[in-house]
This record gives C-alpha cells, sequence and structure tokens, in this order.
C-alpha cells in the first residue's frame, strides 16, 4: 500500500525545486527532473521533447519573459496510480511588467503534470502548463 501523502509531498517538493529553477535559470539542473523522453508544451502547438529540446525552450522562454519569470502554484491536486501521477495545477507566471504586458499568453493557467517514479526519483514525464485549453 502506498502513502499517498507522501507521494504528495515527494511531488510538491520537486515542483517547488524547479519552479526555483526556472526562476533562477539553472536549466542544467531542470532537465534532471525530466525524464529523458519527456514533453514540454511550450505553447499550443508546440512541444519540446526530450531534455535537450526542454533545456533549448526554458532558455527561449526565459528570454520571451525578460529573464523575469516565476512560476508560482496555487491550489493542487494529485492523482496517483502507482508509479505515475497526474497533477492539476493552478499555476500562475510571474514576470515584470514590461514582459507579462507584450505576452499574448495566459499569466494564470490551469497546467496538468503527469510524472514517473524512476529509480526512486519522481520524474517530470509531461510538462503541460497550459492544461486543458490545448482543446480549446
Amino acid at each position: 500500500m502506498q502513502n499517498v501523502d507522501l507521494i504528495k509531498n515527494e511531488i510538491k517538493t520537486v515542483i517547488d525545486t524547479c519552479d526555483k529553477l526556472i526562476h533562477e535559470e539553472k536549466f542544467d539542473e531542470l532537465v534532471n527532473f525530466y525524464t529523458e523522453d519527456a514533453t514540454l508544451v511550450i505553447k499550443p502547438g508546440m512541444n519540446a521533447n526530450g531534455r535537450e529540446q526542454i533545456k533549448s525552450a526554458f532558455i527561449k522562454i526565459a528570454s520571451y519573459f525578460d529573464n523575469s519569470i516565476k512560476p508560482v502554484e496555487g491550489k493542487m491536486i494529485y492523482l496517483v496510480a502507482g508509479d505515475t501521477v497526474l497533477v492539476l495545477a493552478q499555476t500562475f507566471l510571474e514576470a515584470n511588467q514590461t514582459a507579462t504586458d507584450n505576452s499574448e499568453f495566459s499569466m494564470e493557467r490551469r497546467a496538468t503534470y503527469v510524472f514517473r517514479k524512476i529509480d526512486e526519483k519522481w520524474l517530470c514525464a509531461i510538462d503541460n502548463s497550459y492544461g486543458t485549453s490545448l482543446v480549446d
């Protein structure tokens, strides 16, 4: 029997660490929290696949937001099934005023993340900050 509360805490710690690494632009460290074959939704219709593409995407995203992006998580729901967890999250992107004024993308999102436990570590397999709005 798995301890769901422990899993939730472990995943929350990973997400908080990743948000901090994004804000600090430590992308070499960040990609170690992704599976080798992970997918990052950059924007609707555009994905990055694998750690190298994800790293490149985060560098471009940081530049787009004037190197001031700071993800902040709101409410999160965790759906646990063995070594896989789906996280439904209210995610806010903070950035300096110029970057947010010029952005065509919402700064408040309903994100979906999929984590898998690999070698005793929780790694992000799918990072979709747009959530189900992709089907709009």
